[in-house]
């Protein structure tokens, strides 16, 4: 994927995100939700940007071999897009102030743990021996 195309993704995330936050907050005044729902999704939203530009080419929608990559975020996390992903979703459901909405994770964390899985399969049989090795010194 091109990097303006990267870019462009993550201003639109972005701008929805700001969308979002300005609707549900119309009175302007902030609750202790919405403060910590912002202190835990912006950082993590940031970070997941992060991710995501660092995986430059490596970045597919179906789990595909095409780098190891094993710089910068991912030095230490084996899968921070999911992670900081549903971290900042996490944040946004302490921010909307709705409880329920942590079903999400029912239906969320089961799913990316399936793409963790099949990504795995994958990067290992490619990798075989580099791929184990950066395993086993990283975290999820």
């Amino acid at each position: 994927m091109k990097t303006w195309v990267t870019w462009l993704s993550l201003v639109v995330v972005a701008a929805a995100l700001g969308f979002f936050l300005f609707s549900v907050n119309r009175a302007g005044e902030w609750s202790a939700n919405q403060i910590a729902g912002l202190a835990i999704a912006i950082p993590a939203f940031a970070l997941w940007a992060l991710a995501r530009v660092q995986l430059r080419k490596s970045f597919a929608v179906r789990a595909q071999a095409k780098e190891l990559v094993t710089h910068g975020i991912y030095s230490k996390i084996q899968n921070p897009v999911y992670v900081f992903g549903a971290i900042f979703i996490a944040g946004l459901i302490v921010y909307s102030g709705r409880p329920v909405f942590f079903l999400v994770f029912l239906i969320l964390i089961p799913m990316q743990w399936m793409r963790v899985r099949e990504e795995r399969r994958v990067l290992e049989a490619k990798f075989g021996a580099a791929y184990r090795e950066y395993r086993r010194r990283t975290w999820f």
